[in-house]
């Protein structure tokens, strides 16, 4: 009785199996006659019989397979062919690993995954500070908001979902503050009991490009050393004494790194560190045991993102070699070979006094100083000044494509 269900009304198949069934009797009447006639004439007829059956087949054989397909497919995205191509092309993308956390990775995110869907974020743990903090430490869980947002950045899901999992409750007691998705995360970790497969839980109610990927699953936290001497510990807090910043730790140490992230890290065509936080973001990252050496032993690009402001707290008076320098001090001079800078420090007036306000400055491209440290610098136009100064990801991504083309373009 199933199969009668493909006959129901409006199933849209009916006409076209009572088409290819017409070409298959076209095709053997074409060809019985066919063996039989003597006659040229005949046999010319016979031969168009037998062509205009199979091109019934065909067509039917395509209209079925395409309703099929679109009762699967989402809408609004397009003719079958194109969204084939684009699947195809972005399946063949290159892989890239992309290291850090906050918005300045999901900015990153959100413009890579037009090209490719080898994507993998590698996301600090070290986040202590508002929704994550709080969940962090009622529920004792690794820091979900990094994650999220990452998360929704490579989101390929119906608009509505990501926002949902963005959604921030501004009232509600104690859900003041918190997003849906740091809960969500929080409550699949708590009924798993497994932080990672939370994650992936997550990746596939988003249908994300690519995955996302803790450095550490180690209950870390991360501790910063002031120039004078000072010691502060806690994510959250470091910029709040407005020191200059000497160096930055985890606690505890020798937190190892997750085999997933080494795993992603040894088998990448790009490695890219930053944008985002220096100090809280990106560094914590190469902290983790294992990272550092993983990434310094690639024989493979591997490209710095220069911020484009400073940030109050942590990189004040920072020129770009001065973020290159805190890198490599708390990692290793093989930790890249590429650093990318904004060259364009031009934008709205009264944006630019708002960010003067908060003490962030346009961060000044010395180009020539990050050479003579022996690394290669791209300089390209890259800010986006809409409500905030920050790299435009299509600008950005497209510099990183660029690079990467040219990289096996001198392998050839």
């Amino acid at each position: 009785m199933n199969f009668l269900k493909w006959f129901y009304p409006g199933m849209g198949i009916k006409r076209w199996i009572g088409l290819a069934i017409l070409g298959v009797v076209m095709v053997g009447f074409g060809s019985a006659n066919l063996l039989a006639e003597v006659f040229v004439f005949g046999k010319i007829v016979d031969a168009v019989t037998i062509s205009l059956g199979v091109i019934l087949i065909i067509i039917s054989m395509y209209k079925i397979l395409i309703s099929f397909i679109s009762v699967f497919l989402p809408k609004d995205r397009g003719d079958l062919a194109t969204i084939f191509f684009s699947k195809r092309q972005l399946e063949r993308g290159p892989k890239i690993v992309a290291v850090g956390g906050g918005h300045g990775l999901a900015m990153l995110l959100h413009g890579v995954k037009e090209y490719t869907n080898n994507i993998t974020a590698l996301v600090t743990v070290a986040d202590s500070g508002g929704s994550s903090g709080r969940l962090r430490e009622q529920f004792d869980v690794l820091p979900p908001g990094d994650i999220r947002n990452c998360l929704v950045a490579l989101a390929d899901s119906e608009p509505l979902m990501q926002n949902l999992f963005q959604f921030r409750f501004e009232d509600g007691g104690d859900l003041k503050g918190h997003n849906f998705g740091n809960l969500f995360i929080t409550a699949l970790t708590k009924v798993t009991g497994d932080f990672e497969a939370a994650i992936k839980a997550s990746s596939k109610v988003l249908a994300i490009r690519g995955e996302v990927i803790p450095s550490t699953l180690q209950n870390v936290s991360l501790v910063a050393e002031y120039e004078d001497g000072s010691i502060i510990q806690g994510e959250h807090k470091i910029p709040e004494k407005n020191l200059p910043i000497r160096k930055v730790s985890l606690v505890p140490g020798n937190s190892p790194a997750t085999e997933e992230a080494v795993r992603a890290i040894n088998e990448a065509e790009v490695i890219i560190l930053g944008p985002g936080s220096l100090y809280t973001s990106v560094i914590p990252n190469l902290l983790t045991k294992g990272i550092t050496d993983a990434i310094s032993n690639s024989k493979v690009l591997k490209i710095y993102i220069c911020n484009v402001m400073t940030q109050p707290g942590e990189t004040d008076g920072y020129k770009a070699s001065d973020h290159v320098e805190a890198l490599i001090s708390h990692s290793s001079k093989d930790i890249m070979n590429h650093c990318v800078v904004n060259i364009n420090t031009e934008a709205p007036k009264e944006l630019l006094e708002r960010y003067k306000k908060e003490q962030s400055f346009p961060v000044i491209a010395d180009s020539h100083r990050i050479k003579q440290m022996g690394y290669s610098v791209v300089e390209a136009e890259l800010i986006s000044a809409t409500d905030f100064l920050r790299h435009d990801p299509g600008k950005l991504s497209k510099v990183i494509i660029n690079l990467i083309l040219s990289k096996r373009h001198k392998k050839q």
